[in-house]
């Protein structure tokens, strides 16, 4: 879904170059990012499609066989998860929707709110964009090409027809923890770059944390990834978060960026160029 709405967010980013607003007075910061419409824009559309293809395998799959469902054993999950096989929870699941669900909409009001960024918001925009359609594909490739069984498969109370949908072997990793990690710190580290004298940066980094914890909280809790899931979409979200705002800000600074790259397999990726200045 994340790489959905980066195409839908290249048409309305542009231009990406620092933009002064008509409309209103806003406080006047340079950016402390470099970014290119011939390059970003590009990585966006690879990112969406690379998402939508991953979901297309997502969707692709099959699903557990009543057999295969009765059959599961809790004693062969890794110790480390082991607590959480057999939990479920439908309250659980529902409450893991709204923060993931609402920072989709959050993060991009906040920059469009933002007094610093709203001069700047093409640019900001097209981050954020970036950021979604990067974690996007990095959820949706990984869990499609994995088959791992989620918790709630193995609850003798979860009736036959949950322990069999196709959806039951998405379980790594974490996919509504990835994209709200992802869009919670990609925002804090935009607000932080943005505002590099404001006292409210620890509290938003504090904000930026709780959030996913929160959603794979949920997610634990509602049988839907183990500990392990969570913990590494958490980890993946708030490393493209910070990390794509920081490549550009390196370019910003040294010449430093992305761009889309053929891998030797043929298969489309991204690059590290570097630009001496």
């Amino acid at each position: 879904m994340a790489g959905v709405l980066a195409v839908l967010a290249v048409g309305q980013a542009a231009p990406v170059a620092a933009q002064s607003s008509v409309e209103s007075a806003p406080i006047t910061v340079d950016s402390p990012y470099h970014t290119s419409w011939q390059v970003d824009a590009p990585v966006c559309a690879l990112g969406a499609a690379a998402s939508y293809w991953g979901l297309t395998i997502l969707n692709s799959k099959e699903g557990l066989t009543e057999e295969t469902a009765l059959a599961l054993r809790k004693e062969d999950v890794p110790r480390f998860d082991r607590f959480s096989a057999g939990w479920y929870s439908q309250e659980a699941n529902q409450l893991s929707n709204y923060p993931f669900y609402g920072s989709f909409a959050l993060a991009p009001a906040l920059i469009a709110l933002d007094p610093a960024m709203r001069g700047h918001r093409g640019q900001a925009a097209m981050l954020y964009f970036e950021t979604m359609a990067i974690a996007g594909t990095a959820f949706t490739q990984t869990a499609g090409r994995t088959f791992r069984k989620r918790p709630l498969t193995y609850g003798a109370d979860v009736s036959i027809r949950e322990k069999t949908r196709r959806n039951t072997e998405n379980s790594f990793f974490a996919g509504h923890t990835t994209s709200t990690s992802a869009a919670a710190f990609c925002f804090a580290k935009l607000y932080h770059d943005y505002h590099p004298t404001s006292r409210a940066r620890p509290w938003v980094w504090v904000g930026a944390a709780l959030v996913p914890a929160a959603v794979g909280y949920y997610r634990l809790e509602a049988g839907k990834h183990f500990l392990s899931d969570n913990l590494i979409g958490y980890v993946i979200g708030a490393a493209i978060g910070i990390g794509v705002p920081q490549l550009h800000k390196m370019a910003a600074q040294r010449g430093v960026g992305l761009q889309p790259a053929a891998l030797p397999n043929g298969a489309a990726g991204l690059a590290v160029s570097w630009r001496p200045r």
